[in-house]
């Protein structure tokens, strides 16, 4: 029987031969496959200006600075998320301030922002767990009312929406991941929305040394820019992938239904919200029973041939963070989900049969 993993990229024979075009054609670096990438991804989110980076996490980071995120300044985010989400607050000389989740939705919750809130909150970064999108209505209200600017973490929500609007058309500044387990991928990549065309010459040059070039010969720096350019390699595989974003997302949805359908209630498990609207169905993840063993249950499913990710820990209970004064008992629905989910496999390539199998040998594993 082979190996069922939890997610796996789907790039056609197409996408591969435009792949060695552009090796071939000599320009492999940031180009002209970069401008169309960013055409197109404008193109998605109603025309807004869009930047292209070599990661989501790169994405986030340029995003704190154009918000002019730094030192003495707090930034509010969930702690059940991976964890560049607030080592980006870090690398800007900020300081990361978490509030729990929601247990239902496991995105942050907005509540518990306000709670959070100090005179030195400057943004909120919320995340779109799973990529259902956190309650955009209520977050804009909330930012409005006390001034703060939203870095939308929307690395795993690109294709979902907001009561019909894609995520990334509208709102502040919108981050975008391609790693290779997002729904399109380049590989390796991401992408920051802008929502002000004047942002984007302080964008590229926080994006490349700070450089601006003018002439044959001109070359200007006046901001530490760093290293984060996209590749022409990484742009050709995002613009194949661009044409089949709603094909994969019906398709994730489709075997998200079978899920709910399939799964034996009587498990014990926490499933994720049914949403078959609003999210792109990133991931499918349940929350396992108390006092049953992860890595159990994950060694369990390995020996069926099924492969189970962990996305995430709860992040304030890592060493970097405890450093800052996070402790454990703070945030006890991101500890709880943090230490209880588990990512079943969800990609367009699936069978409807695979579904079936992986709730099978849950049941299994469970009993």
């Amino acid at each position: 029987m082979a190996f069922l993993p939890f997610t796996r990229p789907q790039i056609d024979e197409d996408t591969i031969a435009g792949v060695a075009e552009v090796l071939r054609s000599g320009w492999i670096t940031s180009g002209p496959q970069v401008k169309a990438f960013e055409a197109a991804l404008s193109a998605l989110c109603g025309g807004r200006p869009v930047r292209a980076f070599n990661s989501g996490t790169a994405a986030l980071e340029v995003a704190l600075r154009l918000a002019g995120i730094g030192p003495g300044d707090e930034v509010i985010t969930t702690p059940l998320s991976w964890v560049a989400t607030a080592n980006v607050v870090l690398e800007v000389g900020a300081r990361p301030v978490f509030a729990d989740v929601d247990p239902r939705t496991r995105n942050i919750d907005l509540a518990e922002v306000e709670k959070a809130l100090s005179p030195a909150t400057r943004a909120i970064i919320p995340v779109d767990l799973a990529g259902l999108p956190v309650d955009r209505d209520r977050l804009y209200s909330l930012a409005k009312e006390k001034k703060l600017r939203v870095i939308e973490d929307a690395a795993q929500s690109f294709g979902a929406n907001w009561r019909g609007r894609a995520l990334g058309s509208f709102g502040d500044l919108v981050a975008f991941s391609f790693h290779a387990n997002k729904n399109v991928t380049c590989a390796e990549g991401g992408a920051l929305v802008l929502p002000d065309a004047g942002l984007a010459p302080l964008c590229e040059k926080l994006r490349l040394q700070g450089v601006v070039r003018s002439g044959e010969d001109g070359m200007e720096v006046d901001v530490p820019g760093g290293k984060s350019n996209l590749t022409d390699v990484a742009a050709r595989i995002g613009l194949g992938q661009l044409p089949h974003l709603e094909r994969f997302t019906q398709r994730r949805r489709a075997l998200a239904r079978r899920y709910f359908a399939r799964w034996d209630r009587s498990l014990g498990c926490e499933l994720p919200p049914e949403d078959f609207a609003q999210s792109n169905w990133h991931m499918f993840q349940v929350a396992l029973p108390a006092g049953i063993k992860r890595s159990t249950f994950i060694e369990e499913m390995r020996k069926e041939e099924i492969g189970v990710g962990v996305h995430y820990p709860a992040m304030h209970l890592f060493q970097l963070y405890r450093r800052l004064g996070w402790r454990e008992g703070q945030f006890p629905h991101a500890e709880r989900l943090g230490a209880s989910l588990v990512t079943l496999p969800l990609f367009p390539a699936m069978a409807d049969e695979d579904v079936d199998r992986v709730c099978a040998a849950a049941r299994k594993a469970l009993s």
